[in-house]
């Protein structure tokens, strides 16, 4: 078992930047690709970013590259979404989730790819 707890969340306006951190208890994260994402009210779970175990392959979701960098610290058991040049469209829960499969960028947008998740951290973009 995993047990995420994501952290780093808040109120920011819009064009300003939020760290997100996501810590891992119960077992290692190196074993696993992990991805980031976000939920705004009355819209599905949608796909922010992934990177695999070792952090070599990232993969982001259009809406967000070029301003979203995730990125993981596997001696720190931690994973990161540095959001930058936030836009008011950003405003969600946001969720990470870690997965035991193999990194495939079609896989890793999908919920269901995901075995562990954490109970999300809110960001609100505010204009």
């Amino acid at each position: 078992q995993v047990q995420l707890v994501e952290s780093g969340g808040g109120l920011v306006q819009a064009g300003g930047s939020l760290r997100l951190s996501c810590a891992a208890s119960g077992r290692t994260l190196s074993s696993y690709a992990m991805g980031w994402f976000r939920q705004a009210p009355g819209k599905e779970r949608e796909f922010v970013a992934a990177i695999n175990w070792t952090g070599s392959r990232l993969y982001y979701a259009d809406s967000v590259k070029g301003r979203f960098t995730i990125s993981r610290d596997n001696a720190k058991n931690t994973v990161y979404l540095q959001m930058n040049n936030l836009k008011l469209e950003d405003t969600a829960v946001y969720y990470c989730a870690a997965s035991p499969r193999l990194f495939v960028t079609q896989t890793m947008q999908v919920p269901s790819s995901y075995d562990y998740w954490g109970q999300g951290t809110q960001v609100t973009v505010s204009s």
